[in-house]
């Protein structure tokens, strides 16, 4: 009680020393401590689709969007180094389907192009596909392969989702907004909304900051200086060109296999991360297509 009570007359003691009507300072100096303008764009387009920006929910939904990645900085700069080795197997994938090349960032959205990221509900991947849906689209996924980590046929999937979504919404914003919470929660809220766009519907908390997110991350990745980001092209993460081994047999080893082609289990991993376990069980001879780096020395790249 007697360290409260000097506590407290030390702290009243600095209040009486204080003028609240005096500036600091800083204040005095003209300190900035941070620029917290975020640029909008006059004009913006999710896959070909006008943003209106001139609705005041709109507009500050984007801008909070932009906040909170412009002042993410660790994960903005890391995501600018890495991309375009997402992006190099993801855009050919798109327009061989005929999706939008926006599509890639809702990549981006749902994993920050994490091979290995899973939600809280078990979605895996870069496309964060749940079980279910994977397997719907002919994705194997198991305890000893998952498919969903395969970016390649991952995004075959998202595909074929994206296309089918798209002929029963004719809107890509709601295609978008389906992925992120199932056409039939979509259906429903298009029902009590009597909506059919998605700038004018209410939705839950998440799939309503969903497509602003997507924006936010197109917006910095194709004018990240205008955001603050500057990455030098030789500082961008190298995009390895890749070799496929076709096997259609049980692989008891993996890491006998990895040194057979020259490289160790690490590496094997890192470049085919859909493989679960430390063998191929692989009983109905299915053909799998196993990514070996084509350079010999493409660990010594800096």
């Amino acid at each position: 009680m007697l360290l409260s009570l000097v506590s407290v007359g030390v702290f009243l003691l600095f209040l009486s020393a204080v003028n609240p009507n005096e500036p600091s300072s800083e204040k005095k100096e003209g300190t900035k401590i941070a620029n917290v303008d975020v640029k909008i764009p006059k004009e913006l387009y999710f896959a070909g689709e006008k943003v209106p920006l001139q609705y005041f929910d709109v507009r500050e939904s984007l801008e909070r969007e932009m906040i909170s990645m412009q002042y993410f900085h660790s994960q903005s700069i890391y995501l600018l180094k890495r991309v375009n080795r997402y992006f190099v197997v993801i855009e050919p994938l798109l327009k061989k389907y005929g999706i939008p090349d926006d599509f890639k960032y809702l990549a981006v959205a749902e994993s920050v192009l994490d091979d290995r990221a899973m939600s809280p509900v078990k979605a895996m991947g870069v496309w964060q596909l749940m079980k279910g849906t994977a397997q719907d689209y002919g994705l194997e996924v198991n305890s000893n392969v998952d498919e969903r980590r395969n970016l390649d046929l991952a995004t075959k999937a998202a595909c074929q989702y994206f296309l089918e979504s798209y002929e029963r919404y004719h809107s890509w914003t709601l295609v978008a907004a389906s992925y992120n919470m199932g056409r039939k929660a979509l259906d429903f809220t298009i029902d009590y909304s009597k909506q059919q766009n998605y700038y004018d519907m209410y939705f839950n908390p998440e799939t309503a900051r969903y497509v602003y997110r997507i924006l936010a991350f197109k917006l910095l990745l194709e004018s990240p200086e205008d955001y603050g980001f500057s990455i030098s092209p030789k500082n961008k993460y190298y995009v390895f060109k890749c070799d496929t081994i076709s096997v259609d047999y049980p692989i008891e080893h993996l890491t006998d296999f990895a040194e057979e082609h020259g490289m160790t289990y690490k590496t094997l991993k890192l470049f085919n991360p859909w493989f679960m376990e430390n063998h191929l069980n692989n009983a109905s001879q299915k053909e799998y297509k196993i990514l070996v780096p084509r350079e010999k020395h493409f660990r010594e790249k800096y």
